[in-house]
């Protein structure tokens, strides 16, 4: 088998993984690169993806990384620097005085409205320039959602 067989479904599958860490890293220096060129040095891409995926919710750590919307392991670090710098809000639940709930304050608001006109921008991009259609889009979502099911059926039930 040659090292690149492209008709290799192990040689795809395998190239797909690291297709994906790639991506999620790459995404975290585009908005990196957007958040020095506006100006915004104090927030860390992981920061402002945090934001942005908190969007009008009020969660608690724990369901951030339950729903995905998080990937890492210093989530609580990161949220507590949020809440110093007056992006996040938290109090305490009402129904567990253990769990802290979080929400955006108005200055985070203004960060996801950051975030999202950017990937706002580069849908327009994409489309424009004839990169992806509606129709990819729709297909690679169906694709990784898949795939993110089947992961989830193999940690959920051990299949």
């Amino acid at each position: 088998m040659n090292e690149y067989d492209f008709n290799d479904p192990k040689f795809l599958y395998l190239d797909i993984l690291s297709l994906m860490e790639r991506l999620h890293r790459r995404l975290l220096d585009v908005i990196k690169n957007h958040l020095e060129r506006i100006g915004r040095e104090d927030l860390n891409p992981v920061q402002a993806l945090l934001i942005y995926n908190i969007g009008e919710n009020e969660m608690t750590a724990g369901e951030l990384k339950s729903r995905g919307y998080y990937q890492g392991s210093n989530v609580s670090y990161n949220l507590k620097k949020l809440v110093e710098m007056g992006y996040l809000r938290h109090e305490r639940s009402d129904y567990d005085r253990r769990a802290v709930r979080i929400s955006l304050t108005d200055s985070g608001y203004e960060v996801r409205e950051l975030v999202d006109s950017l990937y706002k921008q580069h849908l327009k991009e994409l489309m424009e320039d004839q990169l992806m259609t509606a129709e990819d889009l729709k297909l690679l979502r169906r694709n990784l959602r898949n795939l993110e099911r089947f992961w989830s059926d193999k940690i959920h039930f051990g299949l």
